[in-house]
């Protein structure tokens, strides 16, 4: 089956178009619009200036003619002669013209020189008679003396009672005052033709400016909304050429919001379905160890057991915080912009999170101590702020050694301008982070050296979900040496500084 052939427009605009950037679109606009309007300008400009100048050719061939006429009115016969009495006055004329040299020849009936300039060139046997006026005229180019002269050949009837015939009255004017003419009348209309490119070259830029607004505004629109926000865009924004665009955007923007709530219910779901058997398991490893410790007597092989027992509950443990860490991070990256925002105590978080935490502290003999102002509000999530101060508490646990120290800290801080900013503090006495690794502990399941030898059931995913928070809440994350010059401060300074 054949397909009909495009029309001619869109197979020339794909030919044009093809492998090549489009650019932009006022510039096109503007190409389009002032190229072909240049064009005819200046076709028009040729059009005015040949129009120019057959009108002057007219006026100056009639005034040519005029003195032709004058000329011939002094031609007579006289004695059986054709004589011309042409005045001083005329003579003096003829030499000292202003606007151009001018000559003359009045030939009799057989043809002999009467008056004027004998070698004036004669009429050429081609020359037609001319239209517009009245006489029997004609009018030719020809080249005198080397200047190039415009020529007017009159037929004049002379009589008397002796004989009769014609004579001819040649007047010829050099063409310096119809080239200066001619140059003026070039001159104006270029000079016009350029103001009115120009004038009109602004009102296109102008009009193709007022006609993008729209677009410019559904740009502005689009650049300034939250990540969170897919809502349709209003079509009576743009022009109805540009609606089906439109349309399109707001139809592409609903089938993401069903691909990201479809996302959210899947991480949901498998939230729910890791942690329960995760859990379970972990339940009952620790069911078995108890059991295990109540063999009083037990042979040899029941250690061998334990050993095996308290090894799944160990990696049940690494497994279960690879579990949790991975969906607070997906859950973070695909949705947590959406989560409502309020006044949060940071105190009161800190807080929390210490007593969560001072079991594993008191396992491990570390210090855990808290130090925070009466009040520390920030503006953020209570859950993800939460999961921040977590997951830098419980880091700084995994890597202190028995005996260490870990402080919690929330101070607020004065800043240059009108406001304050709240700085959360988790400083430990572990081995800290080498400078040059600091900014890639941020990448996720990355993990410096020493990490893994002091803690390899890590997940590596801690600080890239602080890292997520911290980017949500607009705050500045900064990593630094302890006080004690070897373990590790993280800091994280939310308002004045974000």
């Amino acid at each position: 089956m054949q397909h009909p052939r495009p029309p001619l427009l869109e197979r020339l605009r794909r030919r044009w178009t093809q492998g090549r950037p489009l650019g932009s679109l006022r510039s096109q606009l503007l190409r389009w619009l002032l190229i072909p309007l240049v064009m005819l300008v200046l076709l028009d400009a040729v059009f005015v200036y040949r129009n120019a100048l057959d009108a002057a050719d007219m006026a100056y061939d009639r005034s040519l003619l005029a003195s032709t006429r004058a000329l011939a009115e002094r031609v007579s016969i006289v004695g059986g002669k054709v004589v011309a009495e042409v005045p001083y006055v005329a003579l003096d004329s003829f030499e000292t013209d202003t606007l151009g040299r001018i000559y003359y020849k009045v030939t009799g009936i057989n043809g002999e020189l009467v008056s004027g300039y004998g070698d004036l060139p004669p009429v050429p046997k081609n020359v037609p008679r001319s239209q517009n006026y009245p006489a029997l005229v004609r009018f030719y180019h020809a080249d005198y003396h080397g200047k190039p002269i415009r020529i007017a050949a009159l037929l004049q009837p002379v009589y008397d009672d002796s004989m009769r015939g014609i004579a001819l009255i040649q007047v010829a004017e050099t063409l310096d005052a119809r080239r200066g003419l001619s140059n003026q009348i070039l001159f104006d209309t270029l000079s016009w033709q350029a103001a009115m490119i120009l004038v009109m070259g602004a009102l296109v830029w102008f009009a193709v400016r007022l006609v993008l607004q729209p677009l410019m505004r559904l740009k502005t629109e689009v650049e300034t909304r939250t990540l969170s926000d897919l809502s349709d865009v209003d079509p009576a924004l743009v022009h109805r050429e540009m609606r089906p665009l439109v349309s399109a955007m707001n139809g592409s923007m609903s089938r993401l919001q069903q691909l990201i709530a479809s996302q959210r219910r899947f991480i949901a779901d498998a939230s729910h379905q890791l942690r329960t058997p995760l859990t379970v398991l972990k339940t009952q490893a620790e069911l078995a160890m108890r059991a295990c410790d109540r063999q009083a007597g037990a042979p040899a092989d029941m250690a061998a057991l334990r050993d095996i027992v308290r090894s799944i509950a160990a990696t049940t443990d690494s497994t279960v915080l690879l579990a949790n860490r991975l969906l607070t991070l997906a859950r973070i990256e695909h949705g947590g912009d959406s989560l409502a925002m309020d006044t949060v105590s940071l105190r009161d978080v800190a807080q929390q999170v210490g007593l969560e935490m001072a079991m594993a502290a008191v396992g491990k003999h570390i210090d855990l101590s808290l130090e925070a102002p009466d009040e520390a509000p920030v503006h953020g999530q209570a859950l993800l702020l939460h999961e921040l101060v977590a997951n830098l508490v419980d880091n700084a646990l995994r890597y202190t050694p028995h005996g260490g120290n870990v402080t919690l800290r929330v101070r607020v801080l004065e800043t240059d301008g009108a406001g304050a900013e709240t700085v959360l503090e988790v400083e430990d006495s572990g081995a800290g982070i080498p400078p040059a690794e600091r900014e890639r502990v941020f990448t996720p399941f990355y993990r410096v050296g020493a990490a893994l030898e002091s803690n390899p059931g890590g997940a590596g995913l801690g600080l890239a979900i602080v890292r997520d928070i911290a980017a949500l809440h607009g705050a500045r994350l900064v990593l630094a040496t302890a006080a004690n010059g070897h373990g590790l401060k993280v800091s994280v300074h939310f308002g004045g500084a974000a």
